[in-house]
């Protein structure tokens, strides 16, 4: 199944905007001082950090309830870094905070399935060549 958006951009790049859909039920609007002034707003790492956090919440559930621990909540924060490299925009880093409530687990077990999720997880494997992704492990 193909996971399908949508974007479209009008003007300039300073002073024009834009506009993204995915899926049914999200969209959003974009501009440059949304992705690069931090005005309040919509940008793609916004997009890319949500997709990232979601796809570990549920790949770290997977590796708990396989290992006999299934989970009451795991909640995960995603922050992607955006930074100039020779004068282009570059997506370096995502560092990952996931604090689970689990029955049955001790840290030492919680921290080993968040690292293994962490190699699993669909958008990690996405992006673990071309950048640093970092993990805070936590139980509740």
């Amino acid at each position: 199944m193909a996971a399908k958006a949508h974007a479209e951009w009008q003007g300039g790049l300073k002073t024009g905007s834009g506009s993204f859909t995915a899926g049914e039920a999200i969209n959003g609007a974009f501009s440059f001082k949304t992705r690069f002034e931090d005005e309040p707003g919509a940008n793609p790492e916004q997009l890319l950090a949500a997709s990232h956090a979601a796809c570990y919440s549920m790949a770290i559930s997977a590796v708990l309830e396989i290992g006999g621990t299934p989970v009451d909540s795991i909640n995960t924060d995603a922050s992607v870094a955006l930074r100039f490299i020779d004068g282009a925009p570059t997506v370096t880093a995502v560092a990952l905070s996931v604090t689970g409530k689990v029955p049955g687990v001790d840290a030492d077990g919680f921290q080993k399935a968040a690292e293994e999720a962490k190699r699993n997880c669909v958008i990690s494997r996405a992006l673990s060549d071309s950048i640093e992704i970092t993990l805070e492990a936590t139980l509740a």
